[in-house]
């Protein structure tokens, strides 16, 4: 579900569940939770590269996982994917996602948490959460982060996908590669931070982490409350029901 891999300074760790698309079960955010505790004791890595086995690098939650819990089950799941989301920014070290394929829902907001995101130009964007019905339940600081409040909320809106080149007008990827070269170019990226002295990679990152992530906690708890809320109504309801979910 998770590979780690150490090259020279680096430490690549790999989403691996391709027949979930990558999909955030539980499993496998508490495996990327202690891979990530993992890379930032060992002092011999210097810089992380998230990446993904094909054919994407993130579906977004785990549906099938979700089946049959209660909405109150679902939020303490979804916050607990939020806890390690959120975990991103106080790691000193940087953190560079590489995106191929596409990044949905909650892998969308995953990639964007990272420091630094590589994104194939080719790469699909989309979180497609409100037209299922409800507000994406965490993360939504990363995005106001990168993107300002009101290109977040036109993201959020979810009327259309995006590409690869397009996340990087607007701020969402840092990178654009040609497809099936993002972990390459990240890679490249993790070894020219490697390169750097640590302790002031470390400071500017602890300088601009309040800018970035302020009240993140508190608003991921205010957004799992409206999706709570959400859930509840017809359209959520219509589509939890094809998993069995919010009974």
């Amino acid at each position: 579900m998770l590979i780690s891999e150490t090259h020279g300074a680096v430490r690549q760790l790999t989403l691996d569940r391709p027949q979930r698309r990558n999909a955030l079960g539980s499993e496998t955010m508490a495996l990327l939770l202690a891979a990530l505790d993992d890379a930032e004791r060992d002092a011999a890595v210097r810089a992380i590269v998230l990446a993904a086995a094909p054919p994407a690098f993130c579906a977004g939650s785990d549906l099938k996982e979700l089946g049959g819990l209660s909405i109150e089950e679902m939020c303490r799941h979804e916050a607990d994917t939020a806890t390690v989301a959120r975990r991103f920014a106080s790691i000193d070290k940087p953190i560079i996602a590489a995106v191929e394929g596409y990044a949905l829902g909650g892998g969308l907001v995953l990639a964007a948490a990272c420091d630094l995101v590589v994104s194939a130009g080719d790469a699909r964007w989309h979180l497609p959460e409100v037209a299922n019905g409800w507000l994406p339940p965490w993360g939504l600081r990363v995005l106001i982060g990168r993107l300002g409040a009101q290109r977040a909320r036109w993201l959020c809106w979810g009327l259309e996908p995006i590409d690869g080149e397009r996340a990087a007008s607007l701020g969402l990827a840092d990178v654009t590669c040609p497809p099936g070269k993002a972990a390459e170019h990240a890679m490249a990226l993790a070894e020219k931070f490697a390169a750097l002295p640590a302790e002031s990679v470390a400071s500017c990152k602890r300088f601009f982490a309040p800018f970035l992530n302020a009240d993140a906690e508190y608003l991921d708890r205010l957004a799992s409350r409206y999706f709570a809320e959400d859930c509840r109504g017809e359209q959520a309801r219509s589509v939890l029901a094809r998993f069995g979910a919010a009974k």
